[in-house]
């Protein structure tokens, strides 16, 4: 990890999700299908509920949004059934600028680690071949503890809330995020039909962009600045939205 010439003041760690923000994300379009298919309405209320939920939690609640009587085990085996099948026909790649935002979080100091839902396979199999860009465990599967933002910060890295910077793309975080006094970003999905970017706004995040490229040394210093300060979740009179090439989603 290098050091800039100017060493930020309070953030240290750099905490990025992997589906959404590094990877392509393909679980929306899927948990759309899933809902649709059989009848039932996708709206806000089916991504609060499922989305960066533990997955028998997230699973229970998607099997009531589509109608069906499946226990949760049964919702998860024909999701990642379909799942799979859609990622015959969209496969998962790194989104753009992905690596470059990573070289320039360490550029600032900060020590990176990637977290998600899935198991440490799936970070190995997608990102393995850039394990040197990250620290700690390298990986942190936040499955039993989701959204996870307490628990990576404290309890992996040793640090204070207002130490870290979360990149994501699910509301839910934020508002995790919101709770402890954490830097956060919004990343959220270019799914048509989905919510995300309004639920971020709902919840009061203040930095929205929709390109990892945006995600610049500037925005970080400003971030980094508010943490300082103690103003990471003042009431902003505008939301600074950063637009740019969008991923290639």
């Amino acid at each position: 990890m290098t050091g800039s010439a100017e060493p930020l003041r309070r953030l240290r760690l750099a905490a990025v999700n992997i589906d959404g923000v590094l990877l392509n994300d393909t679980f929306s379009p899927v948990i759309h299908q899933f809902v649709t298919s059989r009848g039932g309405r996708y709206t806000a209320d089916v991504e609060s509920a499922v989305f960066s939920q533990p997955r028998l939690v997230a699973a229970r609640a998607l099997g009531a949004m589509a109608g069906v009587p499946w226990t949760p085990e049964k919702v998860l085996e024909v999701y990642f059934e379909e799942r799979a099948a859609y990622l015959e026909h969209h496969p998962l790649h790194l989104l753009d600028g992905a690596v470059a935002l990573l070289r320039r979080l360490r550029a600032l100091g900060l020590r990176t680690v990637c977290y998600g839902g899935l198991d440490a396979t799936h970070f190995r199999r997608h990102l393995g071949e850039f394990a040197d860009l990250f620290d700690g465990p390298g990986y942190v599967c936040t499955n039993d503890f989701r959204p996870g933002v307490h628990e990576i910060v404290t309890d992996v890295f040793g640090l204070d809330h207002d130490q870290a910077l979360f990149i994501d793309d699910v509301a839910r975080v934020a508002e995790a995020a919101r709770s402890l006094g954490t830097a956060f970003i919004g990343h959220p999905p270019h799914f048509a039909h989905g919510f995300q970017g309004e639920l971020m706004r709902e919840a009061g995040v203040r930095h929205i962009v929709d390109s990892l490229p945006a995600i610049d040394e500037p925005l970080l210093r400003t971030l980094d600045a508010e943490a300082a300060a103690g103003t990471l979740w003042a009431s902003p009179t505008t939301t600074h939205e950063t637009e740019g090439p969008r991923d290639d989603r």
